[in-house]
Formats: structure tokens, sequence, C-alpha cells
């Protein structure tokens, strides 16, 4: 069934995924009430739902003024505190929405948080900040094994399915994915795309597809040779395995 997604942008790089249809919307990680009011009542919208994927104040800052103002469902991750929510989901769980005519599945990808979420359904995955075009998020209350473990959960699924990450991210990630892969043609081409269609335009790099990153994201990318060769030149010393790379990825990424 249809239903149309709108990424409303929020503070200097954030994205609220607001999903609409007849009249009724369901949106995803408002961290600031604004932009979403702003939108529910230019197109005249009834908010139905709010889904959370972890507890970071960019995520949930508007939960407060939109709950008072609507009394939607408020749906987020059992392992994590936060005020306001309705239901608590985790990993198999599903989350019926049916003024969208759309069930999504929960799965837990801890990592960037202990009890990070992403909802995944109709071929679109809502990953919060545990995937980024060409990038991941980084590991504040997880540990690299937790994240390596999460990307792959996200990397099994089909290759079509489209990834509504939170942040616009993916020129920086591209320029770290250049350093990791030089020869990569896919990450020179998207370079140039993202360049200009968000550098230049100010538009919008998202949704990307799990096609594309497989193509040009480096933590994704643990088990192809090139990457590897280069994880194990910023250790100095040979990687025998897929999580030791991604290890040594993510620390050389968060000092890039």
């Amino acid at each position: 069934m249809h239903f149309d997604v709108t990424p409303l942008r929020a503070f200097r790089d954030n994205y609220l995924w607001l999903l609409a249809r007849g009249g009724h919307a369901v949106v995803v990680d408002p961290g600031d009430p604004g932009p979403v009011e702003a939108h529910l009542a230019a197109h005249d919208l009834v908010l139905d739902a709010i889904l959370v994927t972890h507890h970071h104040a960019d995520h949930i800052g508007g939960l407060p003024a939109l709950i008072a103002g609507h009394r939607p469902r408020v749906i987020g991750p059992a392992g994590e505190a936060i005020d306001g929510l309705t239901e608590r989901v985790r990993d198999g769980d599903t989350v019926a929405l049916p003024t969208l005519g759309l069930t999504l599945q929960v799965l837990d990808v801890p990592g960037h948080t202990a009890g990070h979420v992403a909802y995944v359904g109709d071929g679109r995955l809502f990953c919060g900040d545990t995937l980024f075009s060409a990038g991941c998020g980084r590991l504040f209350e997880g540990t690299a094994a937790q994240m390596h473990a999460s990307l792959a959960k996200l990397a099994a699924l089909p290759a079509s399915t489209q990834v509504h990450c939170t942040h616009e991210y993916t020129a920086s990630n591209l320029r770290f994915a250049a350093a990791v892969e030089p020869d990569n043609a896919a990450v020179r081409d998207h370079a140039r795309w993202v360049a200009d269609v968000v550098t230049a335009r100010g538009g919008i790099s998202l949704p990307s597809t799990l096609a594309r990153e497989h193509a040009i994201n480096p933590f994704l990318r643990t088990h192809e040779p090139a990457v590897v060769a280069a994880a194990s030149a910023q250790a100095g010393h040979a990687l025998t395995s897929p999580q030791a790379v991604f290890a040594v990825l993510r620390a050389w990424k968060d000092h890039f």
C-alpha cells in the first residue's frame, strides 16, 4: 500500500523521517518538534505514532511537545530509558501501523547505544545512527564486536532495501571511504554525485540502498582485500578477521 516518506531537516544535519497516507502520519526520531508540527499543519495530517531508535537527545527531544499536542503511540527500544514510550520493543517484535497499511519488524542493533533498535518493512530500513551512507555510528555505549554484528544483520537484508539514515554525513563519510579504498570507482562516482546534489545544491543524499552501501561503505566491506590491507596498514600488523578490520576502521574514522 502506498505511503509518502518525507525527510524533515532538523538541527545541523539531522533528518526526521515522516511517513504519511490518507491524512495520517508517523514520524521517526523527532529530535525537534518544530519541523514535525509545521509539516503536519501544512498537510493537514494527524500524528498517529512516533518511532524511536535510541535515546540520544537529537532523536527524542521533540517527544514531550509532540506527546502533549497529539497523544500518539510512542514506540521505542525496550533496553533504553526513554520517557513517554507507550510501547517498548525488541528484536523480533513487529509494529503494526494500520493507517499506513504498514508492518515493521524490529531489529536489535546495539553499538552506537546499548539498546539501539532499527525498523524494517516494505523495503525500507529506518536505522537511526547505526548505519549511515558510506559510514556507521560512533561507539558511544557498545563495543566494536556489537556494532560489527549489528551492521552484518542490516547488510543481510535485501540489496534493494532503502536505507533511511538520520544524518547527512555522506560527503564526509565518502572522504574516509576514499582514504580506505582510493581505487574504488563506486566511491569516486558517488562522491561526485554527492558534491553536486548535496554540497552544491543543498539537496539530500538519502535514502541510500543496501546495494549502494555494499559498494561504497568500508564498514560493510571488511572482507574486501583492499579494505583489509588498508586497515592492517593502519594497525601496523596483519588483521585476520572482519571484526578486527571493523574495529580498526572505526577507531581510524574517529580521528580521521
